[in-house]
């Protein structure tokens, strides 16, 4: 029952982030008019990229399919980047209404909620290693340098915090180490947690 439950929750998972995903794509086709350009403009973000993950991710947990430890803790890190970030540095600096403002609700509140909360309830405990956080840490590190490219390449950048133009490399640079220093001290945090958790009696 426990196990037919938490396949039920994550099928809820995959479907909020898989609809936040098709709104905030419809509402950005209805300014361009072209799948493509919206495909390339939506692949900018991190928010995006990894919402992805988290459906995935959770349509196969879903679907009874087995993903290990590692990459479910690296893709729950990853989306708790999202929220957290969001909140501290985004929020607020866009006016959103109506569909865009669904879509931002999702991706950015609801998912970095709802997944953690899963792997309190239902994911296995005790299997994270020490050494997680830095194999989790390679997607955000892999993105930066791609979200810099297409900033200097397309003069759009995908958040304000890496832009080189207004900013200088220098301070995007520092900005860049303070999120990876954060990013990893949460993922030792969080194979701590994985820890205690399985340390109960």
């Amino acid at each position: 029952m426990t196990n037919m439950i938490g396949r039920m929750g994550a099928a809820l998972i995959a479907l909020t982030g898989l609809a936040g995903l098709i709104i905030q794509f419809d509402a950005t086709f209805a300014q361009n008019g072209s799948v493509g350009e919206t495909l390339w403009i939506l692949l900018r973000f991190f928010t995006v990229l990894t919402n992805v993950a988290v459906v995935l991710t959770f349509a196969a947990i879903a679907l009874g399919r087995q993903v290990t430890p590692r990459w479910l803790g690296g893709v729950l890190l990853a989306i708790l980047l999202v929220g957290i970030i969001y909140g501290l540095l985004l929020r607020g600096l866009l006016s959103l209404s109506g569909g865009t403002l669904l879509a931002d609700t999702l991706l950015h509140k609801v998912t970095p909620v709802l997944a953690p909360l899963w792997w309190l309830l239902f994911a296995r405990k005790g299997r994270l290693g020490w050494r997680d956080p830095w194999a989790w840490a390679l997607f955000p590190t892999a993105y930066l340098p791609y979200a810099l490219l297409r900033g200097v390449v397309e003069g759009k950048y995908a958040y304000p915090f890496i832009n080189i133009a207004q900013l200088g490399i220098g301070q995007v640079l520092l900005n860049a180490l303070l999120i990876a220093i954060g990013f990893v001290a949460a993922g030792y945090i969080w194979v701590w947690i994985d820890g205690r958790f399985n340390a109960r009696p």
